[in-house]
């Protein structure tokens, strides 16, 4: 029972993070539950090794579909996955809870962002080229898998909001994108995590596969609505994030 639980779980959270990340708010919290005596470093790696071939799965639908800069990304995604194994060797030598408390707030000022701004994301215009525009996703990558390495909610989501923000991608393109470079950063996460032990492979391959049902289902969704659909479904996400990691940090 409690493997088809989670596998409905990880197909959820396959859908959501396909078109704008956040799938660890669901798989996540039904791991906990379900397996609530059991080391928090299994559960996450369990969590990972499911959610990579996801992202993994979106990132080849979405290159199919939408027209992806490899020139820059190739780069950014390198220095996602060398920032994760980082910020994953950090954590073992360093507590993140201080931004446990910091998240909640960082999330409320993306989301009053992009409210403010209607037309942010809805069309697709970069505005950096060359070396420019190869030097910020580079950025963007190194500064978000040093995150997702470090702590990792709303990791997805965050990159999404960079993309459009900073490159001035519409929020199709951004989630393309971000899914490329989320993906480098969990396989570095599972490569630590794996080396470590903690994945309970029996559950994970079967969590994997669920996950990446949800993920086609959710890269063909995006793919058929458009920027404005993921738009709105970002501004949902983000809220509900808004909501867990405050009760996390300030209620739990």
């Amino acid at each position: 029972m409690e493997l088809f639980l989670v596998a409905c779980a990880s197909l959820l959270a396959g859908f959501v993070d396909s078109i704008v990340g956040g799938g660890g708010l669901v798989l996540l919290p039904a791991l906990f539950a379900a397996f609530p005596s059991t080391h928090p470093a299994t559960l996450l790696g369990v969590n990972k090794s499911a959610s990579l071939w996801g992202t993994a799965v979106a990132t080849v639908q979405y290159s199919r579909r939408v027209t992806m800069d490899w020139r820059m990304l190739l780069p950014a995604a390198a220095l996602s996955l060398a920032g994760s194994l980082v910020g994953a060797w950090l954590v073992t030598m360093v507590s993140p809870e201080f931004l446990r408390k910091v998240l909640p707030g960082v999330l409320l000022v993306v989301l009053i962002y992009t409210l403010a701004k209607k037309e942010l994301g809805r069309h697709h215009a970069p505005r950096l080229q060359g070396w420019a525009q190869t030097a910020t996703a580079g950025g963007i990558g190194l500064a978000m898998g040093f995150y997702d390495g470090f702590f990792g909610p709303g990791t997805g989501s965050l990159l999404v909001f960079l993309f459009v923000r900073l490159l001035g991608y519409d929020f199709l393109h951004a989630s393309a994108s971000a899914k490329l470079l989320n993906s480098c950063s969990n396989f570095a996460a599972l490569t630590l995590f794996a080396f470590k032990g903690h994945i309970w492979w029996h559950y994970a391959l079967a969590l994997a596969l669920a996950n990446v049902i949800g993920s086609l289902l959710g890269t063909r969704m995006a793919l058929k609505h458009g920027a404005g659909f993921v738009r709105w479904v970002f501004v949902l996400v983000v809220g509900v994030l808004i909501l867990k990691t405050g009760y996390d940090a300030f209620l739990r």
